[in-house]
């Protein structure tokens, strides 16, 4: 599922070890330069480019991954 590589990357660069796919980035402390590291694992994990005004649209895993999904993107 895309979630579960969504997830991977929120985690990793958010630095946590379990978000949930309805917490906020905002309230995980995300900030833009987080932000920019979430988008290029995008582009490079999963193939998709996220423009930002979207990444800002959808601040929780969920939303992201559905927007993610809508863009034809599978998950490997």
């Amino acid at each position: 599922m895309i979630s579960d590589e969504v997830r991977a990357i929120w985690c990793r660069e958010l630095k946590r070890d379990n978000i949930s796919v309805d917490d906020d980035f905002f309230a995980l402390g995300g900030q833009s330069v987080i932000m920019v590291g979430i988008q290029g694992a995008f582009m490079e994990e999963l193939g998709v480019e996220v423009p930002m005004d979207q990444m800002f649209l959808n601040p929780t895993i969920a939303t992201i991954s559905a927007y993610i999904e809508s863009q034809g993107a599978v998950a490997s």
